[in-house]
């Protein structure tokens, strides 16, 4: 069990993603996405989500991601926030707003 003070440290937001390219050099199929957080600007994530969901079908969607976790290098990329989403079997399905929300809109 962790203590509330914990989680209240994770800090989940609401963005928009606004590029979708393919990662070739990851070791698992993956995007390099851009992700539009409003006032904290555009950050970088890389998502293993090539099984369930298209480049197209993935642009402009709405999405939740932890963007205080710092910086992780996955081979020459650097992601910087972790988008967030439920494995079913082998597949990742995103989490997002039920409605749309503001982009950078703090999860409580």
């Amino acid at each position: 069990m962790i203590q509330f003070s914990d989680f209240e440290k994770v800090d989940i937001r609401v963005g928009t993603i606004v590029s979708v390219s393919d990662f070739p050099k990851a070791k698992k199929k993956a995007y390099q996405l851009q992700i539009d957080f409003g006032p904290l600007g555009v950050l970088r994530s890389s998502a293993q989500i090539t099984n369930r969901y298209t480049k197209e079908d993935l642009h402009h969607r709405q999405v939740l991601a932890v963007v205080n976790l710092g910086v992780k290098r996955i081979a020459n990329f650097e992601s910087q926030c972790l988008v967030l989403g439920a494995t079913q079997n082998e597949d990742v399905i995103l989490l997002n707003p039920e409605s749309p929300l503001p982009n950078g809109q703090t999860i409580q």
